[in-house]
């Protein structure tokens, strides 16, 4: 290809390439190995092809996509939307031409391999005290001779029969209000919502007679990369439905701060961002009551955690300022709005929304939300909390004290900027075991519970395929190939000669692990490369560098205890994160998971207002560390750029596993020779 040929970048899974000037986007996907589905051959008959372009200057990938990037709409395109629709913004992969530079997001119902979202509700025993409630109100009848309004005379029986004072509603209510009354025989079902701070309570529905089909919350874990909603009983907590689908704002920055760069270069940007997600918010409510079967109008209350950054993009302010030091929030505290304020549809239109505070500028309502849930302000012995994802949040304390930052560790977890990455969708490795002696892995994807090596695996495999590897999967490939002397603790992956194994593939000056050859059978060519272990490994130490960091303000060299929250939180081993040096070393068996603690938090706080006010008090006990401007910052993370760490002893993971110690950056093969000598 030409330099003058354009660029393509698919989000989310970080592809990119250059392509000839007028090829469809569909053949640039294939040829550069991205998900993106077709049934029709590309005759824009099945839509499955569906794609949205992005238009603007993306600094991460270098770009600026120009109108004219892609060809005009055509007349297949025109015919498909007459008939079927296309939303706005989409182009059909097999109709679009690439003329230009251009960034484009391929969503998740074009992606042949779903994903699978991993934020799942964890059993959690919890106290219901609902901020919303039912009660059934006989309202006296209106009288001539003792004049008053319909609401006025609801608002006496709310009072007088549940000593419920000072009711509100919003207009919408009030123009539904007589009808129902009326077909109930002046006997009605209200939800009322208290607000935990003791504002005056708001009637948000009513229902003729008695209404005995419960209410219903949301619960929203809105991450930088997934989105995780749990629809939740306000009667029982039972989780009725639980599901989550891509951020489509992945495709103006994969992370935090090159979305805030895109808004910097773009204006307007930040509401192009709070439009898509807000539209994905609403989609995700509309599929989690058709999944459960319940009416939309039954949920009455939501809770959201997210990072800041999300934060003021969910409420379409600028968040310019989180990109800079100060790293100034608009706002700090919770937020009890209407779901008219965030224009999210597919639920009850008076239902009320609650955010979670924020904790300081780079530290937000999902952090918040762990705390909640994980509570580390009650706990004897010191306690390291780490909510891996793209952007990871750390929390480290006791009853003395409780401290907390947030570290950028991008994407790479996710699967993305990994050669073979792919997000977490059935036929993805997402678990690696390597034999130390003949270098062969084997390996589990989702959707299968046989290894690889199994009786059976080929055909319980053959419906998804296996298509690449996930977060999991290459945390614990690296990991692997760590313990099994085919890479050095700088992070060299040795040679054919040096390691032993034909599986070290030479890849121009360095070399690459073969961990599936699919070729043949027509699958991808998986390996993991000297850039993916770049990747991991700059993931990894900014991980690592945001926990030392709060070691050294709490002034100790070791923690009790480790708990991993988050999607990756319930599915990496102890042992595979502690070889990698993701954390501090610890006693193995003191590592935990708590799963997605930020979703828990957020149902805790959707069920119980007591929880909303206990965060509410506790954020201000936590003592925020700044990584970005803290000087020895720096300092651990390029200590940890070693696997595990290039001066911190690991007594503890010595005592688990013996790592090999080997040298690629050598004349004479692994562990031995002397170092070349530069030419000078």
């Amino acid at each position: 290809m030409s330099e003058q040929d354009p660029i393509v970048i698919f989000t989310p899974s970080g592809k990119r390439g250059r392509v000839a000037r007028g090829t469809p986007v569909l053949d640039a996907a294939r040829r550069l190995g991205v998900d993106l589905d077709s049934v029709c051959g590309g005759r824009g008959i099945c839509s499955k092809c569906q794609i949205t372009p992005s238009f603007g200057e993306f600094s991460k990938h270098g770009v600026t996509a120009r109108p004219g990037a892609l060809s005009d709409w055509n007349a297949v395109e025109q015919r498909y939307d007459d008939k079927r629709g296309l939303a706005k913004g989409r182009r059909l992969g097999c109709q679009a031409r690439i003329e230009g530079d251009i960034v484009i997001d391929v969503p998740p119902e074009s992606q042949v391999h779903k994903q699978v979202i991993r934020k799942n509700a964890d059993a959690r025993a919890i106290a219901m005290d609902p901020a919303t409630r039912l009660y059934l109100v006989d309202v006296a009848e209106p009288d001539m001779h003792e004049p008053s309004g319909d609401f006025q005379r609801l608002a006496k029986a709310l009072a007088d029969q549940w000593q419920i004072s000072g009711a509100t509603a919003d207009l919408s209510l009030l123009a539904r209000l007589q009808g129902v009354l009326r077909r109930g025989a002046w006997q009605v079902t209200v939800a009322v919502h208290h607000d935990h701070t003791g504002a005056a309570p708001r009637i948000t529905e009513v229902w003729p007679g008695l209404h005995e089909t419960g209410l219903y919350g949301l619960a929203i874990d809105l991450g930088s990369t997934t989105i995780a909603a749990h629809l939740t009983d306000l009667e029982t907590g039972e989780v009725r439905a639980a599901s989550g689908l891509m951020n489509p704002q992945i495709r103006f920055g994969e992370d935090l701060m090159s979305r805030v760069s895109y808004v910097m270069m773009n204006p307007g940007g930040e509401v192009e961002m709070r439009d898509v997600v807000r539209k994905a918010l609403s989609d995700l409510a509309n599929s989690l009551s058709q999944e459960a079967g319940i009416d939309p109008a039954l949920i009455v209350e939501a809770t959201i955690v997210c990072n800041p950054v999300m934060h003021h993009l969910l409420l379409g302010i600028d968040p310019t300022e989180l990109g800079q030091a100060p790293f100034a929030l608009a706002t700090s505290e919770a937020l009890c709005l209407s779901v008219a304020d965030l224009e999210l549809t597919r639920i009850n239109p008076r239902a009320r929304v609650y955010i979670l505070p924020c904790i300081a500028g780079h530290v937000g309502a999902d952090a918040a939300a762990v705390a909640l849930s994980e509570a580390p302000e009650q706990s004897d012995d010191l306690v390291l909390i780490i909510d891996v994802g793209t952007n990871a949040e750390i929390l480290l304390g006791n009853r003395d004290r409780v401290l907390a930052c947030s570290s950028p560790t991008g994407p790479a977890f996710e699967g993305a900027q990994i050669s073979s990455g792919q997000r977490a969708a059935p036929g993805a490795i997402e678990r690696v075991r390597i034999d130390p002696v003949t270098k062969i892995p084997r390996f589990r994807i989702i959707g299968c519970d046989l290894w690889s090596d199994e009786e059976g695996f080929a055909e319980v495999s053959a419906a998804s395929g296996i298509t690449g590897i996930c977060g999991s999967g290459i945390i614990e490939a690296v990991a692997e190939m760590r313990m099994a002397g085919l890479l050095d603790p700088s992070g060299l992956i040795g040679s054919a000669t040096q390691t032993g194994s034909d599986r070290s593939l030479p890849e121009g000056r360095t070399h690459a692990y073969l961990l599936h050859d699919g070729r043949e059978d027509g699958g991808p060519l998986i390996t993991v490369t000297q850039g993916d272990i770049r990747a991991i490994q700059l993931a990894k130490s900014a991980l690592y560098a945001g926990a030392r960091l709060l070691m050294d303000e709490m002034e100790v060299e070791h923690v009790d205890r480790v708990v991993l929250a988050g999607a990756f939180g319930a599915h990496i081993s102890p042992l595979h994160a502690m070889v990698l040096g993701m954390i501090p070393d610890a006693p193995v068996d003191r590592v935990t998971s708590a799963g997605n603690a930020a979703g828990t938090g957020a149902r805790l706080a959707l069920c119980n207002r007591s929880a909303r006010a206990l965060i509410e008090r506790n954020v201000r006990r936590i003592t925020k560390v700044e990584t970005a401007i803290a000087p020895r910052f720096q300092e651990h993370f390029v200590a940890a750029n070693a696997i595990p760490h290039a001066t911190a002893p690991f007594p503890h993971l010595a005592r688990a596993v013996t790592l090999p110690q080997v040298g690629f950056n050598t004349e004479g093969g692994a562990g031995g020779g002397r170092r070349r000598r530069k030419r000078g």
